[in-house]
């Protein structure tokens, strides 16, 4: 979409706001009262959640929902049951229940730094750098990278992708809070080595690199759960605004402004007209692809972060165009009632199978945990000023 377009899409306008506060809060309670201390699957089924084990890459969203909306109501049965979800993150780690992944960071930063954050509680806090400490292991000096999934010692899993960005804040936190800078180090090395392969010349990105196990030599880029090896996945790209966001805080480098921008304008130029993309950017308008509604609400929420340290007439443009995202999703795609769905964002996509990747259909047109705290997230932004679990 053209900047002009897109500055055309009215703001989510201060009584909208409000009232999409009220109903996430709402229908964030509702799904208190439906799972109680225990944790959602990863998307829903006709858009209300099942219950799930504290075994999967998400449930960390879940529990950071729970701390968004006790931040905005002061609930303190929210607080009650997010601090007990912390206890399940710490057995978690401490029997290392499907901890090969980079994942570590949407499992323990909204989970139990927040729960740090914001109660000073110091099991959380050793919680959560237990899990630092786990993510290190997974870094490769040949290549000098974090490995996204699976056993470090198959040549087949040499690899990472650009999800990884929002993991790395677990590593920058460790490391302010221990004074032990191996961890900003090695977080600063891998996103060094993401942004140089992942990120095209045109500032679309790959989802996934491969790297020589034997030289650490990058390979090739190629894609899992977007349409191509060529194509831009919508989530994938919207990862890179808020990651990249995310290190410059961390590392102030100014190269990241640059990256920033671009691949920020490569995520606004392929929009569509209604603002919520298509689950991969090779679809335009008049597609029948279904759209993914969690990409929009984590690109909002990397502007809303990077507009903190940009000069003014350019922090008011993104925190504009976040707010205008916002807007898009506020009508289009919130949860408006607990008669219509448990969670707080429809309309989201987590995997569709193409002849090109080697994913599979799931989690298409519902609502998937990182949608629904990532909406809640940017709504939080742009309401108050926040402190970022990240």
């Amino acid at each position: 979409m053209k900047k002009e377009e897109l500055q055309n899409y009215p703001k989510l306008a201060p009584a909208e706001l409000e009232a999409a506060l009220e109903t996430a809060v709402s229908q964030t309670r509702f799904s208190m009262s439906r799972f109680g201390a225990g944790f959602k699957h990863i998307f829903s089924t006709n858009h209300f959640y099942t219950e799930a084990p504290n075994n999967q890459w998400t449930n960390g969203f879940w529990t950071g929902q729970l701390w968004l909306a006790y931040e905005c109501s002061g609930d303190p049965e929210m607080k009650r049951t997010a601090l007990a979800q912390t206890e399940s993150f710490r057995y978690r780690i401490d029997h290392q229940i499907e901890t090969d992944t980079h994942d570590l960071g949407f499992l323990y930063t909204p989970s139990c730094v927040a729960a740090w954050k914001l109660t000073g509680s110091e099991e959380a806090k050793e919680t959560a750098i237990k899990a630092a400490r786990r993510l290190l292991e997974r870094f490769h000096e040949k290549g000098q990278f974090l490995q996204a999934w699976g056993k470090l010692a198959e040549p087949g899993n040499y690899r990472l992708i650009i999800d990884c960005l929002l993991n790395l804040p677990l590593l920058y936190w460790a490391g302010e809070v221990t004074g032990d800078k191996i961890y900003g180090e090695k977080a600063e090395a891998h996103v060094h080595t993401a942004l140089s392969v992942l990120i095209r010349p045109d500032s679309s990105a790959f989802h996934t690199f491969y790297f020589d196990p034997e030289t650490g030599e990058p390979l090739k880029g190629v894609t899992h759960q977007g349409y191509s090896a060529d194509s831009a996945w919508a989530r994938g790209q919207a990862w890179g605004v808020y990651g990249i966001a995310l290190s410059y805080r961390y590392t102030g480098n100014p190269e990241y402004v640059r990256l920033f921008e671009e691949v920020t304008g490569y995520f606004l130029d392929h929009l569509p007209h209604s603002l919520v993309p298509y689950w991969d950017f090779i679809f335009e308008d008049g597609s029948m692809e279904p759209r993914d509604s969690s990409a929009a609400a984590v690109a909002a929420c990397g502007m809303l972060e990077m507009a903190k340290y940009l000069p003014g007439e350019k922090a008011s443009y993104y925190t504009g165009i976040a707010s205008r995202l916002m807007k898009a999703l506020y009508d289009t795609c919130a949860a408006k009632s607990d008669s219509e769905s448990d969670g707080l964002l429809l309309h989201g996509v987590y995997g569709r199978k193409t002849p090109y990747n080697d994913c599979i259909d799931h989690g298409i047109d519902e609502c998937n945990l990182w949608g629904d705290y990532y909406y809640l997230e940017g709504l939080v932004r742009l309401k108050y000023d926040w402190n970022p679990y990240w």
